[in-house]
């Protein structure tokens, strides 16, 4: 039950967590924030800036009050004789409509009523003065153009309501669910002298509210001044330049336009013979196009006689400035810095060239079920295949999101989200790599405290990175085996009780455990007073001969220091307590290291016949009174050591003889004179010994008894002089070689 039960969470973990982040993901979506809308439409302007709207000549030309127009004929506001010559010179050059992007609200200060209050009062221009105000002023100049030619006068809507209305030159016509509601609402508007207004052909709203990061995509075709209807200054220009009359508003309800029973808004205006898709509040989304050669013509270049400008024949004209000066710049997203009436111009361009942009009703649901679609066959694939196979899925359903998006708006010019559709497999995809992940930290946790026992912490890290590298049922490495006990440990059992014997046994295995681990090795077990450990598995040990030796050096100093307390502490109980001593066998070689056992129990341990001589050493250790034993391959592992030759032994179970070492200290010792001098000697007596010179071998022996003191070596030299004796009273066969065979294991 316990491994089902551990399936069963580790499946909700995975899912329900990938689940819950495509849930967030989708209610994220539906909230309608302004941060979410942004991130769609700036996924709109990437569109539009990889496939703006191809430019077609569609008659709409912009008269530019440029910076070369404002050097030539003087600073804005021009007089108004100046714009009404302009407005002449466009009628004669045939223009269908003329639509201002520009609002004349004051009279005119270079008219001559107004200019001869500037005079000083003198009594002899007083004739001149009264000749000078009967001269026709300014501003009926203008309105007396406006009437003669098909002048769209502009105006902007703002919200204090004491700013005035201006007059409505369009009827309108409205189907649907109360369309008035829908448009963008004002109080009031700043509008021309009335006397302009009154002889224009038409009057539309100059204005355009931005989006919240200040760049212009949608601009509305129809406002709302109070409770009257007003067209922008493009629908207004386009039913002027036709002669139409109304201008119909069709909203959700209306006939032919299906709402599903919902209020949705606004569908559409349709201007003369032109119906234009609009959003719930009569916006169009503007498709800009970049600027073309022949679109725009400076100002000057109208009033200029010699210039011919036939484009403007039958064109709607729309009159504007892109001087930086006047401030009439619109961010968009083509552009930081477009001219206002490049906008007025290119939406009359999309709508005589039948280019809209279009965001359906059903956008949002399609894309909510998208999104919700992608994430949950991306999960599916990552509980089948897993996060390496998934990969390439998630990849693809991403860029499938983003290649739908592209197809919508290239093929059929509408505006759907790729941002949630294709973030939706990513965010997936990074949760299921986020639970796994944390699945992860915690096996790693947990094999850290099943290993942290046995392994030093270096290990312990290497094997939660890479747990691939330890096989199942063993693997083959070269190593270096430890085996260490207490000597006499039977008799210091008899004078202790159970609970005073357990008390120091762990007090002694505590901290030799801890030399082991702090010199990367791996505690393989215990056996009462006994540890096995051994280095280079279950991950390379560099160097592990040397690391083996520096270890157990350090488990017999710390040795030392124990005894120096438990002999205080029973001092201070009245209790007695012999010096406990430890004998330590290290052997390098072939063993094979891994998991084994039964399948109800298993143990990570280490078998072969190079693990059998490193115990057979310890069990030596006794006998040649030293207290630590070493094999010759560890010895050449760890050349730096101080070591002294024991014998050439043959351990029981072995047919082969093994140069045995006693290790005495590390490189520092090895380096001392009193270590050289006593090694000097020592290999001296091996030498003699084994040519049978007992007179030189005992000699030898003496002179290295005496330099031996401090490295505790009387029982090596004792066992030694006992040979040399035995073999003077029995000498050995003629063809003894020195080997000596031990009796016991």
């Amino acid at each position: 039950m316990l491994p089902a039960m551990r399936h069963l969470r580790r499946w909700g973990a995975d899912r329900l967590v990938p689940l819950g982040v495509l849930a967030g993901l989708m209610a994220l979506r539906a909230s309608g924030w302004p941060w979410v809308e942004g991130l769609q439409h700036r996924a709109f302007d990437a569109l539009q800036n990889l496939a703006p709207r191809p430019y077609a000549d569609a008659g709409v030309r912009i008269v530019d009050i440029d910076d070369a127009s404002l050097a030539r004929l003087g600073q804005w506001p021009w007089p108004r004789t100046l714009v009404a010559k302009l407005t002449r010179r466009l009628r004669e050059r045939g223009a269908a409509a003329i639509a201002f992007d520009a609002i004349f609200p004051e009279p005119d200060r270079t008219a001559p009523s107004r200019a001869v209050e500037l005079w000083p009062d003198d009594p002899s221009l007083e004739a001149l003065k009264a000749r000078v105000r009967r001269l026709p002023d300014h501003d009926d100049l203008l309105a007396r153009e406006f009437q003669r030619s098909r002048v769209v006068a502009g105006f902007a809507p703002v919200a204090e309501a004491s700013a005035g209305r201006p007059p409505r030159k369009a009827g309108f016509a409205f189907s649907g669910d109360e369309p008035l509601r829908w448009m963008d609402a004002f109080p009031g508007a700043i509008a021309n002298l009335p006397l302009l207004d009154a002889q224009a052909a038409g009057v539309g709203s100059i204005g355009f509210t931005p989006e919240h990061d200040g760049i212009l995509r949608r601009a509305p075709l129809v406002v709302r001044i109070g409770d009257a209807p007003y067209p922008a200054l493009a629908v207004e220009a386009l039913r002027v330049a036709q002669g139409a009359g109304a201008i119909q508003v069709k909203a959700s309800g209306a006939s032919g336009e299906s709402g599903f029973g919902q209020r949705t808004g606004l569908v559409a205006i349709k201007v003369g013979r032109w119906r234009v898709p609009t959003d719930a509040h009569g916006r169009l989304w503007v498709h800009y196009a970049k600027d073309a050669p022949g679109r725009s013509i400076p100002a000057w270049k109208v009033l200029d006689p010699t210039e011919r400008l036939e484009e403007l024949q039958g064109a709607i004209c729309f009159i504007g400035t892109s001087a930086a000066g006047l401030r009439d710049l619109r961010a968009t997203p083509l552009d930081p810095a477009a001219s206002g009436v490049a906008v007025h111009a290119g939406i009359v361009e999309q709508i005589l060239t039948g280019d809209y942009l279009e965001r359906p009703d059903w956008a949002d649901g399609a894309e909510m079920l998208l999104t919700a679609l992608l994430g949950l066959l991306l999960l599916a694939a990552l509980t089948r295949l897993g996060p390496a196979w998934s990969a390439p899925l998630g990849l693809g359903a991403a860029a499938g999101a983003l290649w739908l998006s592209w197809r919508a708006f290239t093929a059929w010019h509408l505006l759907l989200d790729p941002v949630f559709p294709a973030f939706a497999p990513a965010a997936v995809y990074l949760a299921f790599a986020a639970t796994g992940f944390v699945r992860s930290e915690r096996d790693r946790r947990r094999l850290t405290g099943q290993f942290g026992r046995y392994l030093s912490p270096k290990v312990v890290a290497r094997l939660a990175e890479d747990d691939k590298d330890v096989e199942l049922g063993g693997e083959t490495r070269e190593m270096t085996f430890h085996f260490c006990d207490i000597r006499g440990f039977t008799a210091i059992s008899e004078g202790l009780d159970p609970h005073r014997l357990t008390e120091l046994i762990n007090r002694f295995l505590t901290p030799m455990t801890q030399i082991v681990l702090d010199h990367d090795g791996t505690v393989d077990k215990y056996m009462g007073d006994s540890l096995m450990a051994f280095w280079n598995a279950p991950h390379d040990v560099p160097d592990h001969a040397a690391k083996a030796c520096a270890a157990a050096l350090a488990m017999h100093a710390r040795l030392a220091e124990l005894n120096v307390q438990w002999q205080a502490e029973a001092a201070a109980a009245g209790r007695s307590l012999p010096r406990i001593e430890m004998g330590t066998g290290l052997n390098t070689g072939t063993g094979v290291v891994g998991n084994m056992g039964s399948a109800l129990r298993l143990e990570y341990t280490v078998l072969g016949d190079d693990v059998n001589l490193a115990s057979r050493l310890e069990s030596q250790s006794k006998t040649y009174g030293a207290g630590i034993v070493i094999g010759p391959v560890t010895r050449a592992e760890a050349p730096r050591f101080a070591t002294l030759e024991l014998d050439l032994l043959k351990v029981k179970g072995k047919t082969r003889p093994a140069r045995i070492f006693t290790l005495l200290g590390g490189a520092e010792t090895a380096a001392s004179e009193p270590f050289r001098r006593l090694a000097t000697a020592h290999g001296a007596m091996l030498a003699a010994y084994r040519v049978r010179d007992w007179d030189a071998a005992e000699r030898f022996m003496k002179e290295a008894r005496a330099l031996g003191g401090p490295f505790r070596l009387e029982r090596l030299y004792d066992l030694y002089a006992a040979r040399v004796a035995g073999f003077r009273a029995s000498p050995p066969p003629a063809d003894w070689d020195g080997i000596h065979v031990a009796d016991d294991k």
